[in-house]
C-alpha cells in the first residue's frame, strides 16, 4: 500500500505534492479507503465512517457552501463539540480555499461578537441548537454573517428564521451539485498552494483583545509530520478528540496528525462521558493538559480512600515499588532482578487494573502541555508504564517547538527542539523560536505581526527559559511578569503558581510581589478534592464560599504553602521569592467572569484590578477583609457574592546561598 509516512509534503499523488490537507484527504481516500477515519459515539454507539466516506462527505459539503455563495478566501465559523461533521466542515472550507475559524464552544454570545467581527465571518457551521441560539442573539452585532448551518437538527423544528439550514440539507444539495459537476472540487483542491492559509485560530487574550493567528498548510503539515517522526506514529494510531477545537492543540494532534499519517480520530458521545468513551476506544496516542491528569489521579486516589483496607495496603505497596523502579524500567534502564519481579507482579495486580480503568492501557505515546505539570503526578503516570511526556509550544508555532525523546524524560523539563526547529535565547532569557511551523500572520494586524518576528525571522514566544547541560528547555515564566521584589530577589508568578498547583487541593492560585518586600498569593481550593478531604472528617459545608472560609481547610492549604516555600528555598535563584501571607477567594476564579481564558489561564492584570482591595490588604498585614464580587450564573444571569476573607501568615525558611539570577 502507498503510504505518506515520514515522507510529509514531499510525497507527491496523482494531483500533485500531498502539501495542503484537501490533498492528503484524498490520498488517505484512494490509499485506504476502507481504514477507519473517524468514529463518533451517539445514543451509546460508535459510528465509523472510513476514508472514503469521509472524503466523500467533505465533497458534499464543500459543493453545498459553493452553492451557498461561498469563495476562495472567505471565512468559515466552527463552533462546537468534537464532530466528525464538523472536522469534515473544516475541511470541505479548506477544499474551496476558505479559512476555517475555530471558536470555543462554551464561550457566551458576547464573546463571540468579537471574533465574527475581527474575522469578517460570513458562514457559520454550529453544532446544535445551543450554538444556533448564542448565533441568533448577537446575529444583529455581526452584520456580514449571512449563513448559519447547524449539525443536529434537535430542537429546530420550529426555528424559522432565513439565515439558518440544516447541514443535512447543505450536503443534499451539494451531493446533486456535486453530481452535475463532478470535477468542481477536484478543480477547487488543485488551486490550492501550501502557503495558503489552512486555519484561523485566535489567541487566548490573557493581555488584551485575541488575535486571529493564520497558519498556512505548510506550518501545521510540517508540525505534523516532524511530531510522526519523532514518535513513530502510524496510521494505527487511535486518538480520543475531546479537547476544544479552537485550541492549537486539538488541531495538531486531531486534525492535522490524523490527515497526514491516516490515523483514527474517535469523538466522544459528550463531555459527560468522556471518561466511559476513554476506556472503550482505548487510544494508543493520548493528550490531555496537566488538570486533566490530575483529575483522573484524584478519582483513582478517592476511590482507593473507601477500598477495603486489604485493597488500600496492596495499591501503597506496590506504588512505592513503581515509584522506585517503574519509570526506569519504561525507559530501559537497569533494575535489579527482585525489583523487576515485584514490579511485574504489581502490574498484574495494581498497574495493569488501573491502567484499564483509566483506560490507557494501549497508550503507546501520552503528551501534556499548556500549563506546567507537577514532578509527582508526571512520576506517577510514568511509574505504572504510560509513556507519558511534555511538549512546548504555542497558537503561532502550531503547539510545536519542543518535544520530550524517549528514555530522555525530566520531570522540570518540557524537552529539546524538536525536528525542523531551531530555538535560542535572548539576552534576557526569552525564547526565540525558528521553522517552517511559524504563522504567516496576524489577521489583519501587520503591526503585531511584525513585532513578534524579529529581524533574524525568529517569532518571540514571550516565554522566559534557559537550557540545561543536557540541552533540555527549562520554562520559567511570562518574560514579561518575570520582576523583582524590592529587594532585587526574582519573582517568577507563574513559577510559584505552578508548584502550589501541583498540590491535588489546589485548584489555582494568583501570586504578587513585583517590587513588592515580599509575595502574597491568591488560592482557589479544588472543590472535590478539598469537598471530599472535609466529608471524610465529618465537616459539614454549604458549598464552595463556606468550605473556602473553614478554619481547618487554611490549615491544609497553609501546609501546602509551606511545602512550596521550603522547595523555594532550596532553589538559588527563586529562594527570595517565598510566599509570606495569602487568603482563600470566596468564589472559583471563571472564564465567564473574566478572570480566566477559555484554556484556563488567569488573566492576570483584570484580577489584580477586581481584586484590588483584597491585595492591598496582604500587603498591608491585615487578618482579613471584607469583599463583594459580582458574579455571572450559566444561565445568564448576575449575582453577588460577599465573604470577609481570612489573611493567614506561612512559614519561610532560609535560602540556599547561591547566584542570584540577574
Amino acid at each position: 500500500m502507498s503510504d505518506i509516512h515520514g515522507q510529509g509534503a514531499g510525497r507527491a499523488g496523482p494531483q500533485g505534492p500531498l502539501d495542503t490537507f484537501p490533498r492528503l484527504l484524498m490520498h488517505h481516500a484512494r490509499v485506504r479507503p476502507q481504514r477507519p477515519a473517524m468514529r463518533e459515539k451517539e445514543y451509546g454507539i460508535w459510528q465509523t465512517y472510513d476514508w472514503a466516506q469521509v472524503a466523500g462527505n467533505v465533497r458534499a459539503i464543500a459543493c453545498g457552501l459553493a452553492q451557498l455563495g461561498f469563495k476562495r478566501g472567505d471565512r468559515l465559523a466552527i463552533v462546537g463539540d468534537n464532530r466528525p461533521r464538523l472536522y469534515w466542515s473544516v475541511a470541505a472550507c479548506q477544499c474551496l480555499g476558505g479559512i476555517p475559524v475555530m471558536m470555543y464552544q462554551d464561550a457566551v454570545a458576547q464573546e463571540m461578537v468579537y471574533v465574527l467581527q475581527d474575522a469578517e465571518i460570513k458562514f457559520a457551521v454550529v453544532e446544535d441548537q445551543e450554538q444556533v441560539d448564542k448565533m441568533l442573539e448577537i446575529a444583529g452585532e455581526a452584520p456580514l454573517l449571512e449563513h448559519v448551518i447547524y449539525d443536529d437538527a434537535r430542537g429546530m423544528r420550529h426555528y424559522t428564521q432565513t439565515l439558518l439550514m440544516g447541514l443535512d440539507e447543505l450536503q443534499e444539495m451539494g451531493r446533486i451539485h456535486d453530481r452535475n459537476q463532478p470535477d468542481f472540487v477536484d478543480r477547487e483542491i488543485a488551486k490550492g498552494a501550501s502557503d495558503d492559509i489552512s486555519v484561523m485560530l485566535y489567541t487566548s487574550g490573557t493581555t488584551g483583545k485575541p488575535k486571529g493567528v493564520c497558519q498556512t498548510h505548510a506550518a501545521f503539515i510540517a508540525a505534523a509530520t516532524g511530531a510522526m517522526q519523532f514518535d513513530k506514529l502510524t496510521e494505527q494510531e487511535d486518538i480520543l478528540s475531546y479537547l476544544p477545537m479552537a485550541w492549537v492543540g486539538d488541531h495538531l494532534f486531531s486534525f492535522a496528525q490524523a490527515m497526514v499519517a491516516g490515523f483514527t480520530i474517535n469523538c466522544p458521545e459528550s463531555a459527560e462521558t468522556v471518561m466511559i468513551d476513554l476506556r472503550e476506544i482505548g487510544p494508543t496516542y493520548y493528550f490531555a493538559p496537566p488538570r486533566v491528569f490530575e483529575n483522573l489521579l484524584t478519582q483513582v486516589m478517592i476511590r482507593m480512600e473507601d477500598a477495603s483496607p486489604l485493597k488500600r495496603k496492596l495499591f501503597h505497596h506496590f506504588m512505592e515499588v513503581a515509584r522506585r523502579c517503574g519509570a526506569d524500567i519504561l525507559d530501559g534502564k537497569p533494575v535489579s532482578g527482585s525489583d523487576r519481579l515485584q514490579y511485574g507482579l504489581g502490574k498484574l495486580l495494581v498497574y495493569g487494573p488501573l491502567k484499564n480503568v483509566l483506560g490507557m492501557s494501549r497508550i503507546r505515546v501520552a503528551y501534556t502541555a499548556g500549563a506546567a505539570i507537577g514532578p509527582d503526578l508526571f512520576r506517577f503516570y510514568r511509574s505504572i508504564g504510560i509513556n507519558l511526556k511534555q511538549l512546548y509550544g504555542q497558537t503561532e508555532t502550531c503547539a510545536y517547538v519542543c518535544l520530550q525523546p524517549d528514555g530522555e524524560i525530566k520531570l522540570d523539563s518540557v524537552g529539546k527542539p524538536a525536528p525542523f526547529v531551531e530555538v535560542k535565547l535572548a539576552d534576557n532569557g526569552e525564547i526565540l523560536v525558528k521553522g517552517p511551523m511559524l504563522l504567516k500572520a496576524y489577521y489583519k494586524r501587520p503591526d503585531a505581526t511584525a513585532e513578534s518576528i524579529n529581524a533574524d525571522g525568529y517569532f518571540m514566544t514571550g516565554d522566559a527559559g534557559f537550557f540545561d547541560e543536557d540541552g533540555h528547555l527549562k520554562i520559567i515564566d511570562r518574560a514579561k511578569d518575570v520582576g523583582k521584589l524590592a529587594d532585587g530577589s526574582m519573582f517568577a508568578p507563574n513559577y510559584i503558581e505552578n508548584k502550589l498547583k501541583f498540590f491535588q487541593h489546589i485548584k489555582e492560585a494568583v501570586t504578587f510581589g513585583a517590587g513588592k518586600d515580599c509575595v502574597t498569593a491568591f488560592i482557589n481550593i479544588d472543590l472535590e478534592a478539598v469537598g471530599n478531604w472535609a466529608e471524610r472528617r465529618g465537616m459539614p459545608y454549604s458549598g464552595y464560599t463556606d468550605l473556602a472560609s473553614q478554619a481547618a481547610v487554611y490549615e491544609l492549604i497553609r501546609d501546602c504553602v509551606e511545602k512550596v516555600n521550603a522547595d523555594l528555598a532550596s532553589d538559588p535563584n527563586m529562594g527570595g521569592s517565598q510566599i509570606k501571607r495569602f487568603l482563600i477567594l470566596h468564589k472559583e476564579l471563571d472564564a465567564d467572569d473574566g478572570e480566566l481564558t477559555r484554556t484556563r489561564k488567569v488573566r492576570r492584570n483584570f484580577i489584580a484590578e477586581k481584586y484590588a482591595v483584597l491585595i492591598d490588604a496582604l500587603f498591608a498585614g491585615k487578618t482579613s477583609q471584607y469583599i463583594e464580587t459580582q458574579v455571572k450564573y450559566e444561565d445568564g444571569r448576575t449575582g453577588k457574592v460577599a465573604a470577609d476573607l481570612r489573611i493567614e501568615e506561612a512559614k519561610t525558611f532560609a535560602p540556599q546561598a547561591g547566584r542570584r539570577a540577574a
